[in-house]
């Protein structure tokens, strides 16, 4: 709990890179950063990446509303479904594995409880937003420097989603951590100013030798294999293997 007045104290202002986790942390930190990466690996942003790189556009929408399906409508696209409502007539869903396979859509509107609902809070704030996973880390720390993200002029703001608990609480995820300290990781090796929140997530990556291992054995992967999607686990757990760059741009991601 923060008293009242005292919240500035957390803005990571002394630093180019920050880090935070959930939806409450982007809220906090996206006013005064010039870039949002959203980082979800068990499945938000891993499924983006996957069907960017398949040269579909993604737009987010908060997770629960019983009017998506409009909304999907009312903006020329397909809706993706939860995994065990896969069918011939709705081929999409939050899986990477399925969309690495399922017909290729212009649009494609993707709720999900962590990254997505991250993402499309951020989309009216005017600040840029990118979505990284561990496919495609290494990438995306090469374009925020490429674009000059991550100085003091224009900080970058590394937001972990995170899963949740039963009751709704945050439940700080391994995998998400591991996938914002690959982009923290690479940003630092590169002379970029990291907070000591956003340099202790550096070096949590850097100091877990088996980062795929690793990612394959924690408790959000083994709740998708119990569940029935080993292949969800395999795909997001591949590191730098995709040079895409997933951008909100108009409301939805595309390779920019």
């Amino acid at each position: 709990m923060v008293e009242e007045g005292l919240g500035d104290a957390l803005g990571q202002s002394d630093a180019d890179v920050r880090f935070e986790w959930g939806p409450t942390g982007a809220a906090h930190g996206t006013p005064s950063a010039g870039c949002l990466v959203v980082v979800d690996v068990l499945s938000f942003t891993t499924s983006v990446t996957v069907c960017v790189s398949r040269g579909m556009t993604v737009i987010p929408h908060r997770w629960g509303d019983p009017d998506v399906a409009r909304f999907a409508a009312e903006h020329d696209a397909q809706l993706a479904v939860r995994r065990r409502e896969v069918s011939a007539e709705r081929p999409w869903s939050l899986s990477p594995a399925v969309l690495s396979t399922a017909p290729i859509t212009p649009r494609l509107v993707m709720p999900s409880p962590n990254g997505s609902t991250v993402a499309a809070a951020a989309a009216d704030t005017g600040t840029t937003v990118v979505a990284a996973c561990l496919r495609n880390a290494r990438s995306v720390a090469e374009w925020l420097l490429a674009h000059k993200y991550a100085i003091s002029a224009r900080p970058a703001l590394v937001v972990a989603a995170g899963e949740r608990w039963p009751d709704g609480s945050l439940r700080p995820a391994l995998e998400d951590a591991l996938g914002a300290g690959a982009v923290l990781h690479h940003l630092q090796e590169s002379g970029c100013t990291l907070s000591v929140e956003a340099a202790g997530v550096a070096a949590l990556f850097g100091g877990t030798p088996e980062v795929t291992a690793a990612v394959q054995s924690c408790g959000s992967a083994r709740q998708l294999v119990k569940a029935g999607y080993p292949a969800d686990v395999e795909v997001a757990a591949q590191l730098d293997t995709d040079r895409s760059v997933p951008v909100l741009t108009n409301g939805a991601f595309a390779a920019l």
